[in-house]
């Protein structure tokens, strides 16, 4: 079956997990993504986080399904030979080092867009341009710098960090969407840019609700935070676990109280009426549909606190998905927090091909997170990641069109051999 992005060919460059995200998912797409990783040693998060012994971690082998892996001396005369040959042959070429470090091997923007007119160029930079350019960055700072975390937490707490990886799997999204961009302009052009994802960027763009109400401020206060904000505040506040939208959430405790039994529910205006006539007369208030304090959601706005502890009476005698199950017939929206244990073994997670299982030369069986982007006419068939320089011979072949004896010379020459150890 033909695939979204056959006939395109990457130049991978990536290592860690802003930049394999981004050529991973345009691998599940079909492109032909060729992984360049430093003879011995490799992407860096092959060797961390190891739970097996002398084989290739989870950190790596998640972020870099469907791809070919080529090792090369970059820093070599002959293996610079066969990279120049590598950037002539392919679409794309994608990096996210510190900033300058191709530029130091000789490799700048102009260099690579004279070698080949059509190349589209893409980086992942923590800042960008500007006075925090040359600043290291990564997942947490993104998220710090790009203002997820000081809107993230309860309001008498610290700043947290959330678990999913906005600021480095984020930013691969983002620049995955503008190769996608690119490659269909050089299609009418025939000429290839440069595409650049800041993280910080990346976050900010992420956080744009957030940004609404930073400006909502100056206006009035925020009547939908279950702390009441105040016009003036300056910055939007942390807001727990309350919606931010402009009906009412919050995540309920539910039986039997362990640390995930919770469900989170939205109450709608138009919902009210039925939620509150089914849970009035267990907890105790048979009229709380006709209650003065809760009829109209600018009242339950300023009662909320009063509304949540009646809600999480009635929910603390059923578990998340008892409640769930007798919300859902009245159109209340909600849903369990779900754990990595409850995802990993859902039903519909694995209909939907979300967490599947692979098979590793030297791991053995594994699972991946799927594809989230279904495509009908060409979904996504994952393969598992690539073992060390497993593909450097095929592509030099298929790629390069070099021979047998071209390979081997460039082989004895060190063109693939990882550079010398620096003296201590």
């Amino acid at each position: 079956m033909a695939k979204a992005l056959d006939g395109i060919r990457i130049l991978d460059m990536t290592h860690v997990q802003s930049g394999p995200t981004c050529t991973q998912i345009l691998a599940w797409f079909g492109a032909d993504v060729i992984k360049v990783e430093l003879p011995g040693r490799g992407d860096i998060t092959r060797g961390q986080l190891r739970d097996k012994p002398n084989v290739d971690s989870l950190y790596f082998t998640m972020l870099n399904c469907n791809k070919r892996s080529i090792t090369i001396n970059t820093k070599h005369e002959k293996g610079k030979e066969v990279f120049r040959k590598l950037i002539q042959s392919c679409d794309v070429m994608v990096e996210n080092f510190a900033p300058g470090a191709l530029d130091r091997q000789g490799f700048t923007w102009e260099v690579i867009h004279e070698l080949n007119p059509r190349m589209i160029y893409a980086s992942v930079k923590g800042f960008g341009p500007g006075p925090y350019e040359d600043c290291k960055v990564y997942e947490n700072i993104a998220q710090c710098t790009g203002g997820a975390a000081s809107t993230t937490g309860f309001d008498d707490g610290p700043p947290l960090v959330t678990g999913a990886q906005i600021g480095d799997s984020g930013t691969g999204l983002h620049l995955a969407i503008g190769l996608l961009a690119a490659l269909r302009q050089a299609e009418q052009t025939g000429q290839g840019q440069y595409v650049e994802v800041a993280m910080m960027d990346g976050v900010m763009n992420l956080c744009r609700v957030k940004f609404r109400d930073h400006q909502r401020l100056t206006r009035g206060g925020l009547s939908e935070f279950s702390v009441p904000t105040h016009q003036g505040m300056g910055a939007v506040p942390r807001a727990g676990n309350d919606s931010g939208g402009g009906q009412l959430g919050n995540a309920i405790r539910c039986k039997p109280g362990g640390p995930n039994d919770f469900l989170y529910i939205v109450v709608q205006e138009a919902v009210w009426d039925g939620l509150a006539k089914r849970i009035g007369p267990e907890v105790g208030v048979p009229g709380l549909a006709t209650d003065p304090k809760f009829t109209k959601i600018a009242d339950r706005r300023k009662n909320q606190a009063e509304m949540w502890e009646l809600i999480g009476e009635f929910a603390l005698k059923h578990t998340k998905r008892e409640l769930m199950a007798i919300l859902n017939p009245l159109d209340v929206p909600c849903g369990p927090i779900m754990s990595t244990e409850d995802l990993a073994n859902d039903e519909h997670v694995r209909g939907r091909d979300m967490w599947v299982e692979l098979d590793h030369p030297q791991r053995g069986k594994w699972y991946n997170v799927g594809m989230p982007i279904k495509l009908s006419a060409s979904p996504a068939v994952i393969k598992r990641s690539p073992t060390l320089g497993e593909h450097t011979d095929e592509v030099l072949k298929q790629v390069l069109s070099y021979d047998e004896a071209r390979i081997n010379s460039l082989k004895s020459a060190g063109a693939f051999s990882a550079p010398p150890k620096k003296a201590a």
